[in-house]
């Protein structure tokens, strides 16, 4: 996608004019106190700022944007900040993925509509980043993406602990007896100590390298602590470098290329990044028209070394990584596998950018030829289970476990599993194959983190801490355990995963890419016979999303949405 270029500016064609429409939309603005001069000419600079005290990621957004405020004023912009949905991972129910598409809508429509001439996206917590990048993408207008920084490491009781990942471990303690209540509850205050997103591993952490890696934010975007003041000057340098990208008229087209592309993959591969990750990056090569599939993530990403010892592969946290060397140590070890010429935008090349990068702690950023998890890379599984694909992460997997057959224990729902799963009577040991149906996409609706089912306690109690699980939902970037998600097509959309019944062996084998339910054709035809769809949403944008969403393995945007519009001056309102 091309967008037309132009010697006077978009914002021109709303400040620019000399008659009574101009005189509107200069005069109203001037309400706020700004002198003249800011609208005679000066870029315009929207702030796309998914700040909410609901959103605790992003809550300290306000203040982030000010620096933002000051960089654009220093280099000659005018800068205006507008809100959009803010998704908060902890908070929104059913699930922020359901409403990941309707920001990205809030956004397009929100620059299109309005006189701005390039974006900074301020983003944290899991969904507003690809949310804000798939919508800024649909417009394709000088773009720069600014994280809000993980928090500082969780401290409790002597030990770091990682946010959500700690969350899942303790919770399994108590479960199987190994922890009382009371504890758990303590760590609370001491998991989440300062501002900012999960410092493990989880999506947040990285959405926000595969902007840094996609080249479409400044250098050290990924790692910086939110608490820490270089955060702050990132935000002012961001807000200078986006008034010379619109004065060099550099868009997101320019950077978010094929190449672009891959050089995320692979670097998710060797931080040892979220599931999420590729059905983010799926919709949005589909906003930018890129030719991106989900084969793609195992052809380039699976035989990638992990070198991040991070949770929830490893032991460290974001804060190690930053003061260990941050992406671009990283990133440095594996330029030979990234496309060193692609531009990003600092006006400098990857090469350029990571080529000299230091690293200071080898123990969490292991070497290309010493890594942390061999050959680690997320791995797509197909088979008759899954025709379309399913994902595995193997560096958060048990090994013993990624060749594997078992006997399916099946549910329905989410709320079937929650029902049985606690139960002694429920028939399942370590060897079977937990199955969780209709969590996709359609089937949530909107494909919650409810892949990573806890285990049942009669098989903790046994010092079990991993079983193979099966579903068509995902997984929290936090979690870990050997979890085949994004299974597709879904269930609710009649795909394989929705005939499984209990007693079905399944065969899972990750090596040879197969996830396979031994069950004969005419079996399945039989059952899909009596298969009948689930109830669908009534109303709202539950109905919209449910009608319009495409399946996992195509990133799960709206059909509609695939593509973009540009950021054509629409037609004036008065």
């Amino acid at each position: 996608m091309s967008p037309p270029r132009n010697s006077i500016r978009r914002s021109q064609a709303w400040f620019g004019r000399q008659d009574r429409d101009g005189f509107v939309h200069r005069s109203w603005l001037k309400n706020q106190g700004y002198p003249h001069d800011q609208l005679d000419g000066r870029p315009v600079i929207g702030i796309c700022n998914t700040w909410s005290e609901l959103t605790p990621c992003n809550g300290h957004f306000r203040e982030l944007a000010e620096f933002v405020k000051r960089g654009v004023l220093e280099a000659g912009g005018f800068p205006l900040e507008f809100p959009v949905m803010s998704l908060g991972e902890t908070q929104l129910r059913p699930t922020a993925m359901l409403f990941r598409n309707l920001v990205s809508m809030d956004v397009e429509e929100s620059i299109r509509g309005n006189p701005i001439d390039g974006v900074v996206l301020l983003m944290g917590c899991d969904k507003t980043t690809p949310a804000l990048l798939m919508g800024a993408a649909s417009c394709d207008l000088p773009t720069i993406g600014l994280s809000g920084g993980p928090m500082l490491n969780g401290k409790f009781r002597g030990q770091d602990v990682g946010s959500g990942t700690g969350v899942w471990k303790m919770s399994e303690m108590v479960r199987a007896g190994e922890m009382r209540m009371e504890e758990f509850t303590a760590c609370e205050s001491d998991m989440h100590r300062s501002k900012g997103h999960c410092m493990t591993m989880g999506t947040a952490s990285t959405m926000a390298s595969m902007v840094e890696a996609l080249g479409l934010s400044l250098p050290d975007n990924a790692a910086l602590p939110a608490a820490d003041t270089r955060r702050n000057r990132l935000a002012q340098l961001t807000g200078r470098r986006i008034v010379e990208l619109v004065q060099q008229d550099i868009h997101m087209s320019h950077i978010l290329t094929r190449n672009a592309f891959e050089n995320a993959i692979v670097t998710n591969a060797a931080i040892g990044g979220s599931t999420n990750a590729v059905i983010h990056l799926l919709a949005l090569a589909g906003r930018m028209g890129v030719d991106l599939a989900l084969d793609d993530w195992d052809r380039l990403g699976s035989q990638v070394h992990c070198l991040l010892n991070l949770q929830p592969s490893g032991r460290y946290l974001m804060e190690d990584f930053c003061y260990a060397g941050g992406l671009a140590a990283v990133s440095r070890e594996i330029l030979g596998l990234l496309h060193g010429d692609a531009l990003t935008v600092n006006g400098k090349t990857v090469h350029h950018n990571v080529s000299q990068a230091p690293c200071y702690n080898r123990d969490v950023i292991k070497s290309l030829d010493m890594p942390f998890i061999a050959s680690a890379g997320i791995a797509v599984l197909r088979g008759n289970l899954a025709p379309d694909g399913a994902v595995i992460k193997p560096s958060a997997a048990s090994a013993h476990l990624l060749q594997h057959r078992g006997r399916a224990v099946v549910f329905s729902s989410i709320e079937d599993f929650h029902a049985r799963i606690d139960s002694p009577d429920l028939d399942i040991d370590e060897h079977c194959v937990m199955v969780l149906q209709n969590c996709g996409p359609r089937g949530y609706p909107g494909m919650a983190e409810v892949g990573n089912m806890p285990l049942p306690p009669k098989v903790l109690q046994k010092g079990i801490t991993d079983m193979v699980r099966i579903s068509d939902a995902r997984m929290s970037g936090t979690a870990y355990g050997t979890v085949v998600l994004h299974t597709s097509p879904e269930a609710s959309a009649g795909g394989p995963l929705a005939l499984v019944r209990n007693g079905d062996m399944i065969a899972l084998d990750v090596a040879q890419r197969r996830i396979h339910l031994e069950v004969s054709d005419e079996e399945l035809a039989s059952r899909r016979a009596q298969w009948c769809a689930p109830e669908v949403p009534a109303r709202g944008y539950a109905k919209l999303y449910v009608d319009h969403v495409q399946q996992a393995h195509l990133g799960a945007d709206l059909d509609f949405l695939v593509g973009g519009s540009g950021a054509a001056v629409p037609r004036d309102s008065h």
